[in-house]
């Protein structure tokens, strides 16, 4: 039974396992998103979810509280000025763990961690992808070109 039993050990003692998930949290809340393993994403997402809540609160307790357990001052600041407004809306939810695939090096599961919503992330929200820009080469009457061309694959085929 696993009754009362939270979080994954990780194959690690409580202190490595500790300090571990304070860098990556520290890492996910500078950055905006990390790359690790799945089962460190996981583990990841309750802790990140769990500071967006302190910075959300906005106490001093709670500022404590997350400075006790991010690594840099500076990534403390970035949390209760910027991502705790925005995500003031949202009642819950504020990391994505996306699934990668297989890293070659030892096939081990590799996931994308997130922020949701954070800027530069390149949605409008309806989660589909744009379709890019085509461009159109000038010098061939407007036929479009998969490959630009460079002056010596001119002079050859000149």
């Amino acid at each position: 039974m696993r009754h009362r039993v939270a979080g994954k050990k990780l194959g690690r003692s409580p202190a490595h396992r500790r300090a571990l998930l304070r860098n990556l949290v520290t890492e996910l809340l500078d950055h905006e998103a990390v790359r690790t393993t799945d089962a460190k994403a996981k583990e990841l997402k309750r802790w990140g979810d769990r500071m967006i809540t302190l910075g959300k609160d906005g106490t001093l307790h709670a500022r404590r509280r997350a400075a006790a357990l991010v690594r840099r001052a500076s990534v403390v600041r970035k949390l209760f000025a910027e991502l705790a407004p925005r995500y003031a809306g949202r009642a819950g939810g504020y990391v994505r763990v996306v699934k990668l695939g297989v890293r070659p090096g030892d096939a081990a599961a590799v996931s994308l961690v997130e922020l949701v919503d954070r800027p530069g992330q390149g949605g409008d929200g309806t989660g589909k992808k744009k379709k890019p820009a085509r461009r159109k080469d000038a010098a061939k009457g407007g036929k479009e070109t998969g490959k630009a061309e460079t002056p010596r694959r001119r002079a050859a085929a000149g």
